[in-house]
């Protein structure tokens, strides 16, 4: 699967933004984010993403992110697979205050999104993300040089077979504005490796 930008598509476009040259520039817009139901009171589903449809069932997509202008807590940018409002995935960095952000991620299955994240240091501001596809099962790497991943996390798509959709997106939850920029995207074949299985345990020894 070739990279190839003019195929991507946006679900709600922002104003602002730019693409060239494979760099994405994208302003967010208060007031936008993704999420559902889970916990909080609130339902949000009008952040912009911009994505490429696949039919392809193993793949990796490799981007990286910057977000120095990141300012106000929930700033976010990052991969998503979005298909649609109730069953998507999406992993950020979140700005939380001066010490210290969330480097996290969200899957949503069926209207119900988790949340799982950990914390780093407010100074971080690029991150790589691989998301790697193996049918309808998909794993979340991070990198903070783009040569040494580790794994976010590994999830269960209920909708994810069949053709799907990925990409990017950036959002602002509460009342601010930044500038998003997306660089150094790549698809390969999918970098993360089959899992050939446990040994079973060994057979109780005799003691009689």
């Amino acid at each position: 699967m070739m990279f190839d930008i003019s195929k991507w598509k946006w679900t709600r476009e922002p104003r602002q933004y730019s693409i060239a040259d494979g760099r994405i520039e994208m302003t967010t817009e208060p007031g936008t984010d993704l999420w559902q139901r889970t916990y909080y009171h609130f339902r949000n589903d009008n952040a912009p993403v911009l994505q490429l449809e696949t039919e392809e069932t193993f793949f990796s997509f490799t981007v990286k992110t910057d977000f120095t202008e990141s300012h106000h807590r929930f700033d976010q940018c990052g991969i998503v697979m979005y298909l649609d409002s109730e069953n998507w995935l999406k992993a950020s960095v979140e700005y939380e205050n001066e010490e210290f952000q969330h480097l996290g991620s969200v899957v949503t299955n069926h209207g119900y999104s988790d949340w799982a994240t950990t914390a780093i240091p407010a100074n971080v501001k690029t991150m790589w993300y691989r998301f790697s596809r193996r049918e309808d099962d998909f794993c979340i790497e991070c990198s903070q040089d783009g040569e040494h991943f580790t794994q976010m996390r590994i999830c269960h798509m209920w909708e994810g077979a069949g053709p799907i959709r990925f990409g990017v997106y950036a959002c602002s939850p509460e009342e601010s504005s930044f500038q998003a920029i997306f660089t150094d995207m790549k698809i390969t074949e999918c970098l993360w490796p089959a899992h050939d299985g446990q040994a079973p345990d060994e057979e109780p020894h005799d003691t009689k």
